[in-house]
């Protein structure tokens, strides 16, 4: 990994975007998104990290984490695929990866025939809940106070809404 710049590179992309011509909301744009990208490699790296000794991705984390919430432990996989706001194929592939690990099953719909559960074993529960403990050590210390923590919340909320994520 390259050694850190203690300069804000995102900021002097930022000087070059203006310099170029592109200021205002131009460059304020590109050093919002920018800074988003790469605060997202750097939450996902930790992130990757604690979950490595569990053989978990984050996505395949919060399929379980969402499946260990529910009431049964099981939900139809096209609800998981809502709930995570991914696309189905993404929590088919999760699952696949989940199922060869023995941590969730697939099963039929009681009731609805045209409908298949994914459920989590009780491995599956084992396992989320250890990954959970180490996890929520990132969680607890991102690297900024909380009222820092609330104000990129909001903002970040403001963002996917204007977006239609919500």
């Amino acid at each position: 990994m390259a050694q850190p710049d203690p300069r804000d590179p995102i900021a002097r992309a930022r000087r070059n975007w203006e310099d170029a011509g592109w200021g205002g909301d131009i460059a304020a744009g590109m050093e919002a998104v920018t800074s988003v990208m790469r605060a997202h490699q750097i939450l996902l790296a930790r992130i990757e990290a604690a979950l490595k000794p569990f053989r978990l991705s984050f996505s395949r984390f919060e399929l379980l984490r969402l499946l260990a919430f529910t009431k049964r432990g099981e939900l139809p996989i096209s609800k998981a695929s809502t709930r995570l706001q991914v696309h189905v194929s993404s929590v088919t592939h999760a699952i696949d990866r989940l199922g060869e690990a023995g941590l969730v099953e697939r099963k039929p719909h009681p009731t609805d025939g045209r409908t298949t559960l994914v459920a989590i074993t009780p491995e599956g529960r084992e396992l989320v809940e250890k990954a959970t403990v180490v996890l929520n050590e990132v969680f607890a210390d991102i690297g900024m106070p909380d009222d820092e923590s609330a104000a990129l919340v909001s903002a970040i909320r403001s963002l996917r809404r204007f977006n239609g994520d919500f």
